[in-house]
């Protein structure tokens, strides 16, 4: 059984004078679902998350959250959601705990004690629960703006470059949460770091100028990556007549030569052809053989070619 719909975008349009800044965008995603938001500067996601949120209107189009229209029960869709902003917004003078304290009465959350407790813990702020918020690093600054957006416990997440500013240890104590928390709830996630969407998320879309090129399980869309299944080898003094009967095989498109003891083969169809290769190296002295994944960035880089960065 599918599992429960909780986001539901459907063709949403913003323009900002001439700019068409989000071009008729559609997708969903459900309970369970980590949808990570890829793609260069400009290309329109931060406005999306904008939109899915409440915080503007689109210009034509839907958004529906956990069966709520934010255009007709905003306020009932927006309870629903927990948003870490861009450039998350906080009263500086405040302690940590002063901020959350401030934003669980703005929410109305029953148990407000327990509900802090809990984020503190969660993002890793027990350290600096007591201290002012203009006093901290960018990165628990961060992690502050991940705690407001939990403490009502929401059951959609939209979280805008939740890691940045972090550094590798607080990137993956992060990561680590966001995979949790994804078992109950629905997430999307904007991200420029490719790595982090191929760790975190089940889903991942591509948006270049507005639009979106293309919905995909991380996995479906390294399959699509450039040098995907190239075989890369490196021989002994490789003839000629190697790299003819390797080019002759139906599964092969082209052997690209490298150096002088060395060729890629690129196959035909993007598949793994490793089995029926190596016999035809039988007899060779070989340095080595390696069967290449392709790389998120790589994919990324041909996709949004041209767009500015």
């Amino acid at each position: 059984m599918a599992s429960e719909l909780l986001i539901d975008v459907r063709d949403l349009v913003k323009h900002y004078g001439a700019i068409r800044a989000v071009d008729g965008i559609s997708f969903q995603v459900r309970r369970g679902d980590v949808l990570g938001f890829l793609g260069p500067n400009g290309a329109g996601k931060t406005t999306a998350m904008r939109m899915i949120t409440g915080f503007i209107e689109p210009d034509r189009g839907s958004v529906s959250v956990a069966g709520f229209d934010m255009a007709r029960h905003s306020l009932e869709a927006r309870r629903r959601i927990g948003y870490l902003a861009e450039n998350a917004p906080a009263y500086g003078e405040m302690t940590v705990r002063g901020f959350l304290g401030f934003i669980a009465a703005a929410r109305a959350v029953d148990d407000a004690e327990t509900a802090i407790a809990k984020v503190v813990t969660m993002t890793g702020l027990r350290r600096v629960e007591h201290q002012t918020i203009d006093t901290l690093s960018k990165g628990y600054k961060r992690r502050v703006g991940l705690a407001q957006a939990l403490i009502h416990d929401p059951e959609v997440l939209i979280l805008d470059e939740p890691t940045d500013g972090l550094d590798p240890n607080q990137k993956a104590l992060v990561q680590g949460l966001i995979s949790k928390l994804a078992e109950e709830k629905a997430i999307v996630l904007s991200t420029h770091i490719l790595d982090e969407a191929e760790k975190v998320c089940n889903r991942a879309v591509i948006i270049s100028e507005g639009r979106l090129l293309v919905d995909s399980t991380p996995e479906g869309l390294l399959a699509r990556a450039p040098n995907h299944n190239v075989i890369r080898v490196t021989v002994e003094d490789p003839a000629e007549d190697l790299i003819m009967v390797i080019g002759e095989q139906a599964w092969c498109r082209t052997v690209v030569r490298r150096g002088e003891s060395g060729f890629d083969v690129v196959p035909a169809d993007g598949g793994n052809h490793l089995p029926e290769l190596l016999p035809l190296l039988e007899g060779r002295i070989i340095h080595s053989v390696h069967l290449q994944e392709g790389r998120f960035d790589e994919l990324f880089r041909s996709m949004t070619q041209g767009v500015s960065a």
